[in-house]
């Protein structure tokens, strides 16, 4: 079934390709850059609203949990209501969400705005990878597709260093504000430039499979969270985890059975669809994570200001975005395993290095783990996100834009949950404080902040407690970048690239030949 594209009556001509892609990538890049952008604000959060490390994680993973939890259901009503339609919905109701919480102060009032502003991003970034594969011919859209990939990645970076910046003359309500600005931008070029498209005759939206994958994802992510707080042995959390993962398999079975599902587990027997998803699944659990960790680390234990803490990331960036681009060009020589594979490997060895990190650590250290990690995400990510793509004909592209969607936000929001809540259980664990007030040694057990503000030997511990609990929680997110390098080397060993689908073949007038799969 092709797209029906409104107004024009086919696809855009090809002097709007270039404004199309600035347009949605910028749109793009706000939903991402909202991911990482407020982790640089944490120690000011945790200081100005008195935020528990706990609360530190919900204020971060309440957006990317909505956010991945809506992905597939926003997708499909964007597809068949049309995604320009839904770019501009999503990007009002990101900037409204904004502005509100750009005047609050209660954590509990932020991580349920960090959810509205996950509601508006859900209809957004699908309908930014769907416009470009509907609208770009195909020997265009592997360029297009590796830009978008390129902003995906470098947006979180781009975030970090706005708001160290914003943060050095303002307060963490600016990061809300400019939030508002980038959405309103966006929300003016979709209304000038972007072309309607949208799948008309697609069956009705599956409410059921919808219900059920956010009710087991928000009960698995949920539980993670928590769990540092109440314990990974508390009957609460084992069944708050029990019933999620129970859930996500009743979806599975479920979608099993339905004649138009939301999500069709079949495709995972795609061997290349099935290696994308999971990689950038595993990437982006390792890049959000990280970043929920390093940033507290460089302000919390070295003491560093936010722009300086931003500003750090530089040769991740530096490295991850050049890479990214090359990354076509990689492929079309030497096949996609490779290059895929060793990009996995770089991030594993990158997060092995800065796992080794400690409260005296020269930057040097840092930046040799930065680089690794920066290449290796620049490697891995065109790849993965042209074989979700690639491997599915052009009726099913809105499937492969929403599970690329949803891999990486759903990697994002666990990666956040997991590594935080590693972190926060062994702070918790590690933290010895015989002799102190009860009130007062709860207080320093609740986050870092909270422990310096105590001062004396309490922070001295603390940090100590807090750099053991980023060792563990960094050499978890090695183990994950490794354990997805291991398993796309599996799945692509014997796998090929089929043919273009018939419908591909009519609909595209170029024929230039794409790269296999090793």
């Amino acid at each position: 079934m092709s797209s029906t594209l409104t107004p024009a009556a086919g696809p855009a001509p090809a002097a709007r390709h270039n404004l199309v892609l600035v347009v949605t990538c910028l749109a793009l890049g706000t939903v991402v850059a909202a991911m990482a952008s407020l982790n640089v604000a944490l120690p000011d959060l945790a200081r100005e609203t008195h935020a528990t490390q706990t609360q530190l994680s919900w204020i971060i993973d309440a957006y990317s949990l909505v956010f991945a939890s809506l992905l597939l259901p926003a997708g499909a009503l964007g597809d068949r209501f049309g995604r320009r339609r839904a770019l501009l919905a999503g990007l009002a109701i990101f900037g409204a969400g904004s502005g509100a919480a750009a005047l609050s102060s209660d954590p509990a009032t932020l991580i349920a705005l960090r959810g509205v502003l996950g509601v508006g991003a859900a209809l957004v970034m699908p309908a930014t990878l769907s416009t470009i594969t509907s609208t770009f011919p195909r020997a265009q859209r592997a360029r297009a597709v590796s830009v978008w990939a390129a902003v995906a990645g470098a947006s979180a970076l781009v975030g970090l260093f706005a708001t160290g910046a914003l943060l050095e003359g303002w307060s963490w309500r600016s990061v809300f504000l400019l939030n508002v600005v980038l959405a309103l931008v966006a929300l003016v070029g979709t209304l000038l430039f972007v072309p309607e498209s949208a799948e008309p005759k697609q069956p009705r939206l599956d409410t059921g499979g919808a219900l059920l994958s956010v009710a087991g994802l928000v009960l698995l992510v949920y539980s993670v969270i928590e769990a540092p707080t109440r314990g990974w042995a508390d009957p609460v959390t084992l069944t708050g985890i029990g019933l999620g993962l129970a859930v996500l398999a009743g979806f599975v079975v479920f979608e099993l059975r339905r004649e138009n599902p939301l999500l069709d587990p079949r495709l995972f027997r795609n061997r290349p669809f099935a290696a994308g998803s999971l990689s950038i699944m595993l990437q982006f659990f390792v890049f959000f994570g990280f970043i929920f960790v390093m940033m507290q680390y460089l302000q919390l234990v070295r003491g560093d200001s936010a722009l300086m803490a931003a500003t750090s990331m530089l040769p991740m960036a530096l490295t991850m975005v050049p890479v990214s681009r090359a990354a076509p060009v990689l492929v079309g020589r030497f096949g996609f395993r490779g290059p895929w594979v060793a990009g996995l490997v770089g991030v594993a060895v990158g997060m092995g290095v800065l796992s080794r990190l400690d409260a005296s650590s020269p930057y040097w250290l840092i930046a040799t783990g930065l680089v690794p990690l920066g290449a290796g995400m620049g490697l891995a990510m065109t790849p993965a996100t042209t074989a979700i793509t690639d491997a599915l004909p052009r009726s099913l592209q809105n499937v492969g834009s929403a599970m690329n969607d949803l891999a990486r936000e759903l990697g994002g929001a666990l990666g956040i949950a997991v590594l935080g809540s590693l972190l926060s259980a062994t702070y918790r664990g590690h933290l010895s404080l015989p002799g102190l007030p009860p009130q007062v040694a709860e207080a320093a057990r609740s986050s870092l902040a909270a422990a310096h503000a105590v001062g004396g030997p309490v922070s001295a511990r603390a940090t100590t407690a807090f750099v053991d609990g980023m060792h563990l929680a960094l050499l978890g997110a090695a183990g994950a970048a490794l354990l997805a390098a291991l398993a796309v080397a599996a799945l692509l060993r014997s796998a090929r690239r089929p043919e273009a689908p018939a419908e591909v073949a009519a609909a595209d007038t170029d024929t230039r030949k794409q790269p296999s799969y090793h």
